[in-house]
């Protein structure tokens, strides 16, 4: 079944495109025939033609509503280890809250070094700009009422006075979901639950973070947005479509970011920058407000170490009326991630993925491999598992994403002056020519995925895999400025992604080691649904022994002045 399936993630099979060519494409793209053969172009090289062609027998039936497939009941760990050292290179949410509680400084002084630190690292050659939109008011008016809260000690908690940046995928109050476009109002009167959320727990919401447009591209561009570079290398793309959200965070302007995944969002550009991030359960976060819609996204956090992912979905998670598909996940109980951190891996089943390792650049899976083997020494149980339709659920996942978000564009297509992204322009017109029954043939596809996946997870604890085939891939500054399509990288970026976007659970990235040039390479940790507990403590783990580890940015923030 897998022959062909990994065709062109290691050798490229179709060029890249630039802004100049794209555009001719576009033009040329009226014609019908150019349209089939630009669709053809795009199915072939995202996986989709294999996806499709796939035996009838592996297609459930049509599921009539959208769920998240749990195997087993979670089980109980003993969580004696305490945490993890705190991060060096980056400060953490803890580090934060040391600093505060010891006087070294305030909220309101971070909130005004974040705001220059920002400025300089904007004004960078090239460019490190991290935000899209600041709410300094508001953000001085929270600081105060957190550093009077800390000077009477009473904290409201590890996010209090901590400045958690927002992806322009969910609103806050002031500013509304643009998705890194020019044509989405910019204004709105409300936070999402998340963001309330985060407030509540005494977070600082300065700002919102740049975004590739629609969320539709992996490689971090938007020729609407000043987007940032890779924070570890200047020629190399800082991944999307949370491509501000990491920055922000391996950068060190903050310890934690609201940012979403909808097919790697999170998890790839943290992979990328060499920082932590988790796409948590399906249902387990809110999606009220969350901009883009369909059925594969999830709001997440992007973090400088497992304990800030923990302390963000302690502070996020839970059901919310205003959004359905949460009533399906428990309510998360004080500390219960927190706890889970201290648990380590003894006994615990990790079932590897060892046909997906086999198709990552071999630097990447070696350093997959060797972050596996620390895990084992500690007593993990090492479980080799095949997973059959893996290899094909990118080419499900670009279906459905695709088409969930070409639906959702049916006014801007109609307006010949919405102005988009040369890549994107070039994407919609050959999703034009895409099959009527594509969409419905690949919710069946994936409904298999989920009942395969659900039946290796009753049997290990989690899963295993790398985040991304190859490291952060080389963009120029002309492409960072003008844009450009590159259907190669775009697969290589999502090939081991989808999967948990697809199936609803929970998924982990910890950066493990260096592959190329010397660029970040990440693990991927999958979950059962509502067990970011289990994902959780392994990446603690591995930061706990060194394995996992982050290294000072090129260009790095100094939030706290110390």
């Amino acid at each position: 079944m897998n022959k062909g399936s990994n065709e062109g993630l290691q050798r490229r099979s179709v060029p890249r495109l630039s802004a100049k060519a794209l555009r001719l494409l576009i033009g040329a793209s009226r014609l019908a025939l150019v349209r089939r053969a630009a669709a053809k172009i795009v199915r072939d090289h995202l996986g989709i033609s294999a996806a499709v062609a796939l035996d009838a027998g592996l297609r459930s039936p049509m599921p009539l509503y959208y769920e998240t497939l749990k195997a087993r009941p979670n089980r109980s760990y003993d969580s004696s280890l305490g945490l993890p050292a705190s991060p060096t290179a980056v400060a953490s949410a803890g580090n934060w809250s040391d600093a505060f509680a010891s006087g070294a400084t305030d909220p309101v002084a971070a909130v005004r070094q974040v705001i220059a630190e920002a400025d300089r690292l904007k004004s960078a050659t090239p460019s490190m700009n991290c935000f899209s939109y600041i709410d300094e008011e508001g953000a001085m008016r929270d600081a105060v009422a957190s550093r009077e809260r800390w000077r009477s000690g009473q904290p409201l908690g590890p996010l209090d006075g901590v400045v958690v940046p927002i992806k322009e995928m969910a609103s806050i109050q002031g500013s509304a979901f643009r998705l890194g476009t020019s044509f989405l109002p910019d204004r709105d009167d409300r936070d999402a639950t998340a963001v309330a959320r985060l407030r509540a727990a005494g977070a600082i919401i300065l700002g919102q973070t740049p975004m590739t447009e629609m969320g539709m591209s992996a490689m971090g561009v938007n020729v609407h947005r000043n987007m940032p570079c890779n924070a570890h290398a200047a020629n190399r793309g800082a991944g999307g479509s949370s491509t501000g959200s990491a920055v922000a965070v391996a950068s060190g302007l903050a310890p934690v970011t609201l940012a979403c995944d909808g097919g790697g969002s999170i998890r790839m550009p943290a992979s990328f920058n060499g920082i932590f991030g988790i796409k948590p359960t399906a249902g387990r976060v809110s999606r009220d407000r969350d901009g883009f819609g369909g059925t594969l996204d999830h709001f997440g956090p992007i973090g400088a170490s497992a304990h800030d992912l923990a302390v963000f979905l302690e502070a996020c998670a839970g059901p919310d009326e205003l959004d359905p598909i949460t009533s399906a996940g428990p309510k998360v109980q004080p500390g219960e991630f927190v706890t889970a951190l201290g648990r380590g891996v003894r006994g615990l089943r990790i079932g590897v993925l060892q046909a997906e390792i086999d198709a990552a650049d071999s630097a990447v899976a070696k350093a997959c491999r060797e972050a596996l083997t620390a895990l084992e020494a500690e007593g993990a149980q090492l479980v080799d598992v095949s997973w059959d339709l893996a290899p094909f659920a990118s080419g499900i996942g670009f279906i459905i994403i695709s088409l969930e978000t070409y639906a959702e564009l049916l006014e801007q297509r109609r307006d010949p002056g919405v102005s988009l992204n040369p890549d994107f322009e070039f994407f919609l017109q050959a999703l034009s020519a895409f099959e009527a029954n594509d969409y419905i043939d690949a919710l069946c596809l994936r409904r298999t995925l989920q009942e395969q996946c659900a039946e290796l997870l009753r049997h290990v604890d989690v899963l295993a895999l790398p985040t991304t085939v190859g490291v952060a891939p080389k963009i120029s500054h002309r492409e960072m400025a003008e844009g450009f399509s590159d259907l190669h990288e775009l697969r290589r970026a999502c090939r081991f992604t989808l999967q948990g976007n697809l199936t609803g659970l929970p998924c982990g990235q910890a950066p493990v080691g260096t592959g190329e040039a010397g660029l970040p390479v990440g693990l991927q940790i999958v979950g059962d649904a509502f067990d970011e507990a289990s994902v959780l403590a392994v990446m603690a783990h591995l930061e706990r022994m060194g394995v996992a580890s982050l290294r000072k940015a090129r260009i790095a923030a100094n939030p706290l002045g110390a």
